[in-house]
This record gives structure tokens, sequence and C-alpha cells, in this order.
């Protein structure tokens, strides 16, 4: 495509033989980029900002289990913040809008195991403290942990979930992964899991469907990403439809996706914060 070229219109003035002023100086040419030039930049700084902003700032993710619920339900859509927390120490962070990770917080970290997938769940030990569990209720340096963000399922029974750390090694057998068996009663004192520097113990909400720290182990704090924020988009959805699967299938499954958009998105989670 050629390029248009076009003149600035010189401002009217009086001629010097009225005014007795000098001949106003020649305007300069101004080449114009063309539309093809000023779209491809457009599109690499969107390109720049969108890299920057999932990389340092926010993040989406889609939650793909019920192990949060009722707080975040499988097809939740989130965008995770990955400026709140903490960094690594460096001096320009006492400039910036950290804080420290707080008992209460969800947070989405990398399992520590299996190619480390995106896990979400809820933290309820810090650094340095006790933490027991004795018939499903929570106690942290030996007081009882208020939960209103917890359901329970009546039907369910776990012993070894429900009375934690256990009494022996053999009550680990088939319930807990080889790695955190292997490990865990490296930091039992006194029937207590004290919590070592750096780590944290998380659970999920629908506690009686959680594969959580009681069973893999402890949070690292560089595994931590950041915490869910705000769902923007909730459809209905169960785990099936977010196991790997072929292209054609996952074709298919966005194809009724959006076929069936309105009926399926859960309007009144729209905009919704997470806490």
């Amino acid at each position: 495509m050629a390029s248009e070229t076009t003149a600035l219109p010189v401002p009217e003035v009086s001629s010097s033989a009225e005014s007795g002023a000098s001949a106003a100086p020649p305007q300069k040419i101004v080449r114009r980029r063309s539309g093809l030039a000023e779209f491809l930049e457009m599109l690499l700084v969107t390109m720049l900002l969108a890299l920057f902003g999932t990389t340092f700032i926010v993040q989406a993710f889609k939650i793909p289990s019920g192990s949060m619920e009722p707080t975040l339900l499988i097809g939740d859509h989130v965008f995770v913040n990955k400026f709140v927390f903490e960094g690594t120490g460096a001096w320009y962070e006492k400039f910036l809008p950290y804080r420290n990770i707080r008992r209460g917080d969800i947070i989405v970290f990398k399992f520590p195991f299996d190619d480390h997938p995106h896990y979400v769940k809820r933290v309820i030990g810090l650094p340095g403290e006790r933490l027991r569990i004795v018939n499903g209720g929570v106690y942290i340096n030996g007081e009882l942990l208020r939960e209103p963000y917890v359901v329970r399922d009546p039907a369910y029974q776990d012993p070894y979930g429900d009375n934690f750390p256990p009494a022996n090694r053999e009550a680990l057998e088939f319930v807990a992964r080889r790695e955190w068996a292997d490990q865990l009663f490296d930091y039992v004192r006194n029937g207590e899991l004290v919590v070592p520097p750096n780590h944290y113990f998380a659970m999920g909400d629908n506690r009686d469907h959680s594969a959580d720290s009681r069973y893999w182990g402890l949070v690292d704090r560089d595994a931590i990403m950041g915490k869910p924020m705000l769902i923007y988009w909730s459809v209905r959805a169960t785990s099936n439809d977010y196991r790997s699967r072929d292209a054609s299938s996952v074709l298919r499954g966005i194809g009724q996706t959006l076929l069936h958009l309105r009926a399926q998105t859960r309007w009144n989670r729209m905009l919704r914060e997470v806490h």
C-alpha cells in the first residue's frame, strides 16, 4: 500500500509589505504511516502488556474440582492476583503493595508432585504454628479454629483426615503419598504437626472431599503464585469436563459450551469476589 503524504495547512498571515514581518517559514511535510504499520504496532504493544500482566500481575484460571466448594465451584473461572503476597525480600518491595500470607487466604500454588499442576486451597497453618485435628476440629497452638467456610459430608468417614497427625506410620499406608509419609513424622512434636519455616499447611473448604496437606504435605512458599480475587465467569461443569482429552473432544466441548452458553452460565456468580 503506498504511503500518503499530507502538507499541514499554512496559517493565514499578513504579507510582509503590509505588516513589515518576515515571511513565515515553509511548513514541514509529515509522512503518515500506513494503516498496517499502525495496526502491527498496536498489536505488539497489546501483546507486551498482556504478557507483562499475566507474568507479574494477574492470571486467569479455571476450577476443575470440587475441593473448595462452596467457595469455588467446578467451572468457576477466576482471576488470580500475583501481586499481593510478599516477594523475595528485595529492597524495592517495601515500596510495593505486598503483604504477608495470612491464615484463611485462598492460594493458588504449584503442586509439589506430578509435573506440578496448579492447585487451589485455603491456608490453615502458618510457619512455626502447631497444628492438630481432633474429630474433624482444627486446633492451632492448642486453640480450636473457627472455620465458617467449611462444609462436611455426614456420610463420609475418614479416621485419618479427622484425626491428624496420626499416632503411627501404619496409619499413613494407602492414604498419604509416599513422599509425605516418609517425612511427616519429622515435623511431629507431642502429637502436633509443627509447620516448618517458609511452609504452609493448606486444606480445602469441602473438607471431606479434599486432597490437601493432610495427604500430600506442606506448601512451599516459593510454590505459591497468588490469590484468587474475582470470579469473572462461571459455567455449569463436572470434573470430567476438565480431564485431559484428545483435541477433537476438547473442540467438541468448546462447541457445546458456546452453543449452550446462556443456559450453562451461572450468572449469579459473575464478578463475585473470592473470600
